[in-house]
């Protein structure tokens, strides 16, 4: 047995705002029908799901339990029920954790022309900047870096990062290139999380005479990048992540020289995930994609590059 819906989720107003009253405004009902529903709730439980002093309430601990189980039961139902409205009469609907800026920079733009190959599946998308467990989220796949934290899931390497330097144009004159020890002396703009990156840069050149770990730090790399465009320095960023802003001329490659850098991309899903519908067309377009990007970076890190001074 369990409770009925609407106690459910008069119980869920009422912890929400730890008020009677105010849950009975949210729901058209009166306090006292919010009152009857939560003592009858606590009747059917045999505990106290609130704590009632001087005409104030509060959850108890075993309330407090409850309630978020509940709300993580009530959020499932109402995703769900969105989805199924949302589903095409032939299709499906994927549910993706994703990392942001990799996505924003990298997968959607490339979407339209999976739509256009599967018009009938809906992909919805959600931020996760750390591996979690499948077992305990909405999600079929993540759209993630390579991490230990994957064990045990299938895994697609789609390809590995390579990090260059970009900057404004307004910070070096309306120039599009620089020589290291023109470089040296700019500001330098970090992403948090990747400190040494900078100095990795510096040593694949052999240049040890300055403190690559000066400089402001940023959480994401899209600040990163826009401070860069705002011209406060010299960003050290995933090449992909800025290939629209170069072509358009808002950030320049100073200097055209880039580094492995630690992340690696990849498609993350269960086992029982993999090969389902819609993830399987989903997961053969990505690598297709995967692949064609990097037959086209391989092939312009071949063409020779706008010459840039050392000295």
């Amino acid at each position: 047995m369990i409770p009925s819906t609407s106690a459910l989720l008069t119980f869920e107003a009422a912890g929400r705002h730890e008020s009677f009253s105010r849950a009975a405004e949210e729901l058209a009902m009166t306090e006292g029908a919010v009152s009857r529903q939560i003592a009858r709730l606590e009747d059917f439980l045999g505990l106290m799901l609130f704590n009632r002093v001087k005409g104030r309430i509060h959850l108890t601990e075993a309330g407090k339990q409850y309630w978020l189980q509940i709300v993580g039961d009530l959020d499932r139902i109402e995703r769900d029920t969105l989805n199924l409205l949302a589903r095409p009469s032939e299709g499906g609907v994927l549910e993706l954790a994703v990392i942001p800026t990799f996505t924003n920079k990298w997968i959607i733009p490339r979407l339209p022309d999976f739509h256009a190959r599967n018009p009938g599946i809906v992909i919805n998308m959600s931020e996760r900047p750390e591996p979690f467990l499948f077992a305990e989220s909405p999600f079929d796949a993540a759209i993630h870096y390579d991490h230990p934290g994957w064990a045990g899931m299938i895994k697609k390497d789609l390809f590995a990062e390579e990090l260059v330097p970009v900057c404004s144009p307004k910070l070096i004159g309306g120039r599009r290139t620089l020589s290291l020890a023109e470089l040296k002396t700019l500001p330098l703009l970090h992403k948090r999380g990747r400190i040494d990156s900078w100095k990795k840069w510096w040593d694949h050149l052999g240049v040890t005479s300055l403190n690559p770990m000066e400089g402001a730090q940023y959480d994401l790399f899209s600040m990163t990048i826009e401070a860069a465009a705002s011209g406060l320095g010299v960003a050290l960023v995933p090449r992909l992540y800025v290939a629209q802003d170069t072509q358009a001329g808002r950030l320049v490659i100073p200097f055209d020289h880039d580094v492995p850098g630690d992340k690696h991309y990849c498609l993350v899903c269960p086992e029982n995930k993999y090969g389902s519908w819609p993830l399987r067309p989903f997961l053969d377009w990505l690598v297709q994609e995967s692949e064609s990007y990097v037959r086209q970076r391989d092939a312009a890190a071949l063409k020779p590059k706008r010459a840039a001074s050392r000295g």
